[in-house]
């Protein structure tokens, strides 16, 4: 039987039942559902809505819910429409006539609510804490990186710009996870909230306790208005923005894992154990991990954008679109989880082949330490567009075949070969001194700031 069946004559349609129904999908939310049920059970005994008696056999029976649901013996039937359904009518089938007292004052508005909150409260953390774990694998080998002195061609518009460290590098992909890490934080403070006592909309009548329930269940804080407390869905959007933009993040590392692997780039070999093969090609190794990761993106975007259509039309309160709000929510939070582990797995194994990341930096055609020559012109007392103008006539003299751009400068009478020396193998990349840029003096201060704040963020998660 329906929790709503009272007020209707005969059994719902066959067509209504498969479109309405949802247990499908929030069976995912039935430990929180058993959480919340059991904090709402003690609130009503302290009420004195519930006898000790009724109160004890409704929590052994949800304790034996609970144990059923962990190891997998629970059994949902086809008259179950949600969990919330389910969860009551095995605790009725244990407890007896106590369990017809489980829903006093409670709706499934305030309880889906609550359980959602619940969920996505710890699984955003979950989330967290394997953004710390990818950030921990970009901190060791930006650190190795460090230490053998790797560098590359740092690009814009994927064309080649300057020398920078891989260490560098990678630790710009570890920033930019730190502030998707600063984001699911907020988000899961702002959503700390309980909106259990809200009822279906406007509360109850009975003396309930919304702020003692909501610390039996560990929120900061209780609902102010009942209203927005059965409709907010902010934090679902909230979270799928946070997970939108961390799959984006993650593109990126893909986007860059897939270039780099190819024979063009040459600057990365994945482990055999992160690759897959063509069942065509015998001498194909795909990065499949990394292609995954671009193309994910796309479907946690359009989950964001799916929820937010879904909310921008709905009046107070409560209403049944809000079902769709779950199924997205749980897909990207699990999508962006396996995308997490497998990069990590992924940039832990790989190989970084230095001798053709130097090769690309260095090579002449490129003209990499051209700012560098213009900045030696700058040291010297020349306006820096003047020095812009006398380099890029020498670039554009080596690229017509005038001379190699290291005969041309050391021939020149404002540079000469001093100023050539710039353009030695990896000289460049040594001349980066600003805080916060590409050379080996400003990345080891970077690799303990971004230690130190990994320290900080792992104590945030258990705080």
């Amino acid at each position: 039987m329906t929790l709503w069946a009272g007020r209707l004559e005969g059994g719902p349609a066959e067509e209504l039942w498969a479109f309405t129904a949802s247990l499908h999908v929030d069976r995912r939310m039935a430990s929180d559902d058993v959480a919340g049920s059991r904090a709402h059970v003690r609130g009503l005994q302290r009420a004195g809505l519930v006898s000790a008696e009724d109160a004890g056999a409704l929590l052994r029976a949800l304790d034996t819910v609970d144990g059923e649901l962990a190891s997998g013996a629970f059994v949902f039937t086809s008259t179950d429409e949600d969990v919330h359904t389910a969860v009551e009518r095995r605790v009725t089938e244990l407890a007896g006539p106590a369990g017809g007292r489980l829903h006093t004052g409670r709706s499934r508005n305030d309880q889906v609510a609550t359980d959602l909150r619940l969920w996505t409260k710890r699984e955003l953390a979950g989330v967290a804490h394997r953004v710390l774990a990818l950030q921990r694998v970009l901190l060791e080998r930006a650190a190795a990186a460090l230490t053998e002195g790797i560098y590359l061609p740092g690009y814009t518009h994927l064309q080649r710009a300057q020398p920078v460290l891989l260490a560098h590098h990678l630790l710009a992909h570890g920033w930019a996870l730190a502030r998707d890490f600063d984001r699911l934080v907020d988000t899961r403070r702002r959503l700390d909230v309980s909106p259990l006592g809200a009822g279906a909309l406007a509360g109850s009548s009975l003396p309930l306790d919304p702020v003692a329930t909501a610390a039996d269940l560990g929120f900061a804080a209780a609902f102010d208005n009942s209203l927005d407390a059965v409709s907010d869905r902010d934090f679902v959007a909230e979270a799928l923005f946070d997970l939108a933009l961390l799959g984006v993040h993650l593109s990126r590392i893909g986007e860059e894992v897939v270039l780099w692997s190819s024979a063009e780039f040459g600057f990365l070999r994945l482990d055999d154990a992160w690759a897959t093969g063509s069942s065509m090609l015998p001498q194909k190794k795909n990065p499949d991990v990394a292609e995954l990761a671009r193309g994910k993106s796309g479907r946690l975007i359009g989950h964001l954008t799916a929820v937010l259509v879904t909310l921008k039309g709905l009046p107070l309160a409560y209403n049944r679109d809000l079902q769709e709000d779950k199924e997205p929510l749980f897909d990207a939070v699990e999508q962006v989880g396996l995308g997490l582990a497998a990069l990590a797995g992924l940039l832990a194994t790989a190989t970084f082949d230095a001798p053709r990341m130097a090769a690309a930096a260095d090579a002449p055609e490129t003209a990499a330490a051209a700012v560098d020559l213009a900045e030696w012109l700058v040291a010297g007392g020349m306006p820096f567009r003047d020095a812009h103008h006398v380099v890029a006539g020498l670039v554009r003299d080596s690229s017509a075949g005038r001379g190699s751009l290291t005969e041309l400068v050391g021939a020149h009478p404002q540079l000469g070969p001093d100023a050539a020396a710039l353009l030695e193998p990896g000289a460049a990349v040594m001349r980066r001194t600003t805080a916060g840029g590409a050379g080996p003096g400003p990345v080891e201060e970077q690799l303990g700031n971004f230690r130190t704040r990994l320290g900080i963020d792992q104590g945030r998660l258990l705080g």
